[in-house]
């Protein structure tokens, strides 16, 4: 059956469940378009606000009509409330509930998020890297791909084929190179595209954080999409983070940027653990000679006028990206001068937990 019949199957089956007001959900205007790839089947459906629990029950007949229609796929269906606009509460009126309270995941110690202002500054590399040197530190590690729209951890890591799914539909996570790892990347189908509007991926980012098998866990790092949009809001609404990385390369243009993202960590109460400064420079291999092609020493600069950790620089290396590109990250290759360099933040990054956190 190929992913068009999918889709129709469950766009029939829709059409069998009713929704407050009378008509079928096929036909309810707050449903999204059914997006059903190689692993998985993911739709959402947006109400009115207060009307999430009035709806609750299409929903669980919804996830479980697609269920029978996906041929193993995993099945991701969120039900979301938009946002009423603004306005005073009346005078002696309750106020309105806030997010639902953070939760921890079970087995997992710590969660690490690696973040950047903006895109192109090595961030995925530089997680997953940072992930293998704390295993190297002797913990029990696992990394997360949260950026859902360019997920980079299957090429990263030479991951292939669509995750397991246990028979009470928890993922089983990859394991390579002694970490746990998930990402939505096997479940897509070549350049596929991810199409999905803010619900339905923080919808996503829940179920691959929430349902999956991570055993017992010191660390979990999560790779989050560049920016400061609504994946890395709703992790951060969910779940007490031990704290974030941020990756910036040298020049004031990504600095800018990085900046950004420091301020919305401090605005929402996420510890900074420290700044890596990723491109660094350049060693010219047949010369010896250094250049500092994208300016040398910004972020370090950033930190101490921000007053966060610095925790060191990656330099710019034909090896980092060879290893990236061929699935073999350089913490997993060997102990070079590339690898050093991650194993040394990784150090830091393990003594700076197992510190108690200061309220």
């Amino acid at each position: 059956m190929t992913e068009d019949d999918v889709r129709k199957k469950i766009q029939d089956a829709l059409g069998t469940i009713e929704v407050p007001g009378g008509s079928s959900l096929a036909e309810f205007p707050g449903l999204s378009d059914i997006i059903v790839t190689k692993g998985a089947v993911a739709f959402a459906i947006s109400v009115s606000p207060g009307m999430e629990k009035a709806f609750a029950p299409a929903r669980t007949a919804a996830e479980e009509a697609a269920k029978k229609a996906a041929e193993g796929r995993k099945v991701m269906v969120s039900l979301t409330g938009d946002k009423a606009p603004a306005q005073a509460a009346p005078k002696g009126a309750a106020p309105r509930p806030g997010p639902p309270p953070k939760s921890p995941v079970p087995g997992i110690r710590h969660i690490v998020a690696v973040g950047s202002g903006k895109g192109g500054v090595g961030k995925s590399t530089c997680a997953v890297n940072i992930a293998l040197g704390l295993a190297r530190q002797g913990l029990k590690v696992g990394i997360l791909d949260a950026d859902l729209y360019g997920p980079s951890l299957p090429k990263l890591l030479g991951i292939e084929g669509k995750p397991a799914v246990r028979d009470d539909g928890i993922f089983k996570p990859f394991e390579v190179y002694g970490l746990k790892a998930m990402s939505i990347g096997p479940m897509l189908t070549g350049t596929q595209a991810v199409v999905w509007r803010g619900p339905m991926a923080t919808s996503a980012l829940r179920q691959l954080l929430r349902e999956t098998d991570w055993g017992q866990l010191d660390v979990l790092v999560v790779d989050l999409p560049p920016g400061t949009g609504d994946i890395q809001i709703s992790l951060v609404q969910q779940v007490e983070l031990a704290g974030a990385v941020i990756i910036s390369t040298p020049q004031d243009l990504a600095l800018i940027d990085a900046q950004k993202a420091i301020d919305m960590l401090t605005r929402t109460n996420v510890p900074v653990l420290g700044i890596v400064e990723n491109m660094s420079y350049f060693i010219a291999p047949d010369t010896g000679n250094r250049y500092d092609i994208f300016g040398h020493g910004g972020a370090k600069a950033a930190a101490a006028d921000m007053g966060v950790a610095f925790l060191g620089e990656i330099p710019l290396v034909m090896s980092i990206r060879e290893g990236a590109d061929a699935g073999k990250p350089a913490v997993a290759s060997g102990d070079g001068p590339d690898a050093q360099a991650f194993l040394a933040i990784a150090e830091r990054l393990a003594a700076t937990l197992s510190r108690p956190r200061i309220s």
